[in-house]
């Protein structure tokens, strides 16, 4: 095992050459990207409908092939899913990421090729790997286990030979050899379908392990540690895992659970950000405690950045590297080695700095409030209810908002329903809080609240602990990747989630 361990090392130190060349280089490692994704797809039937193998330029790349959203590139799809070839991509695509959204009860099914594993999601696992040990030369981070705190994988009944499930349970089923080796548990376990009996055979068998690192959402990781530290008669996590010592985590902000996950651990470790969607691995930190996650340009995936007010425009206009401003919010657009062209993928990001190119996730393009004209989104969002827990001594496990609209007696605002693990000392100076945090990240929330004219005061609503993953539950979705919606311009879930905090 050390002798693997330490193998596995040297491999990942030595691929730093070829991350500083596309770092320090990445213009020309998208129009290399573009031009291998395009020159590999011109026989396919999407490459002769738009005559790849006349597209010379990227602005020809733009003329001709329409931004596409879900909706569009479903039937294609679906006609990979059923067996056909040479639809979307060029080679044999039997394996489609389960989208685990929360917006709809159906659900997304996004193709990924052998290209898309190997030339993207291992090998931006491996970059990711290789900055951790630039930064940390003397880390004994694999002379243990790594847990993973992933998704359920059920077989397709389309066809035999096509397989679908949440993109941690393909990636987990796919990973070469030395993968298998440094993870825990073993697979049939990490792919276990039924969620609550999941946590328990993991906990049952985790805590006797050396885990040295940790991966997963937030939330589901929490609830696996309390059942740990239970089952252990044990304090902290580090009493527990005395060599623990990174967690890596993506799927939603790290920031309202970071002060939990320091008291639950016990000693200081190292937090990682990734940014690992269905749809590609699209970017990870360089280092801890860095402001923004380095944009992979090199790893089969072609990006365009369209500013968000382009969007339900008929011709929306989008941004190359070279054209990126610092700050200012883009929906994302992909073209990628699995078969996704121009392909919308939902997420809305700010770059934070652009040599080296970096990012960070700013929310959903349908999951903000602008009800009032306040531009309210996830990122805003996530930092306030940081900065008011911080205040009041609260420690919050997840929340969801939406607008409360006008009415004969009052002006509207915003609705919020929040799971504390621990509630705070005045819940009144956490509102208080929470508004004034929102004012100060956010300058057209604090227009709208000017004289409570168009804003009044937030209405703060205390759930009962579970009600938000009896709700996923309700909805078939507990359980791996699956999140609560952090904001809504509608009140579609927040009126199912107050149905079942009244059930309860």
């Amino acid at each position: 095992m050390k002798f693997l361990s330490s193998a596995i090392s040297r491999l990942a130190r030595m691929r730093l050459w070829r991350i500083e060349n596309w770092s320090n280089h990445p213009v020309a490692a998208q129009r290399e990207v573009l031009q291998h994704l395009v020159t590999s797809a011109q026989y396919t039937e999407i490459g002769k409908k738009y005559s790849f193998s006349k597209l010379f330029t990227i602005r020809d790349f733009k003329k001709r092939v329409p931004i596409h959203e879900y909706d569009d590139i479903k039937p294609y799809i679906q006609r990979m899913m059923n067996g056909e070839e040479n639809i979307l991509w060029n080679t044999p695509v039997y394996w489609f990421a389960k989208s685990s959204g929360t917006t709809s009860d159906k659900s997304k099914f996004i193709p990924v090729s052998d290209e898309s594993l190997t030339d993207n999601h291992f090998q931006a696992s491996k970059d990711v790997l290789s900055n951790y040990y630039k930064n940390f030369p003397s880390s004994d981070l694999l002379t243990g286990k790594g847990l993973v705190v992933g998704g359920s994988h059920q077989i397709s009944k389309v066809n035999e030979d096509i397989q679908y499930g949440d993109l941690s349970a393909i990636l987990m089923q796919n990973s070469p050899f030395w993968g298998q080796w440094l993870r825990t548990p073993e697979l049939s376990v990490a792919l276990l379908d039924e969620w609550e009996n999941k946590i328990e055979k993991l906990a049952q068998i985790t805590a006797e392990e050396n885990v040295t690192s940790l991966a997963g959402v937030p939330t589901w990781t929490l609830l696996l540690l309390k059942r740990i530290l239970e089952i252990k008669g044990k304090s902290t996590i580090k009493e527990v895992w005395p060599n623990l010592e990174l967690y890596i985590n993506g799927g939603v902000s790290f920031v309202p659970y970071k002060e939990q996950f320091d008291k639950i651990i016990g000693e200081k470790i190292n937090y990682l950000e990734i940014y690992n969607a269905s749809e590609g691995f699209i970017a990870g930190q360089e280092k801890p405690d860095d402001d923004g996650l380095l944009l992979f340009t090199e790893h089969g995936i072609f990006y365009e950045f369209m500013p968000v007010e382009e969007y339900g425009k008929p011709n929306p206009q989008t941004m190359g590297l070279d054209d990126i401003v610092v700050g200012k919010n883009y929906a994302l657009i992909i073209s990628n080695n699995g078969g996704l062209w121009r392909y919308l993928i939902g997420d809305t990001v700010q770059f934070t700095s652009i040599n080296p190119y970096k990012i960070k996730v700013t929310g959903r393009l349908k999951h903000y409030i602008n009800a009032f004209g306040e531009e309210l989104i996830v990122d805003n969002s996530d930092r306030a209810i940081a900065i008011a827990a911080e205040k009041t001594g609260a420690v919050i496990n997840d929340y969801t908002a939406a607008p409360v609209y006008f009415s004969d007696k009052n002006n509207g605002g915003h609705e919020w329903l929040i799971e504390f693990d621990k509630e705070p000392s005045d819940k009144t100076a956490f509102i208080y809080e929470l508004d004034n945090a929102l004012k100060e990240i956010n300058s057209d929330y604090e227009a709208k609240r000017y004289k409570d004219i168009a804003l009044r005061l937030p209405l703060v609503h205390s759930l009962p602990k579970g009600t938000f993953t009896e709700w996923l539950r309700s909805k078939g979705k507990v359980g791996g990747q699956h999140k609560v919606p952090r904001l809504s311009n509608e009140r579609i879930f927040l009126e199912e989630i107050l149905a079942v905090k009244n059930r309860q």
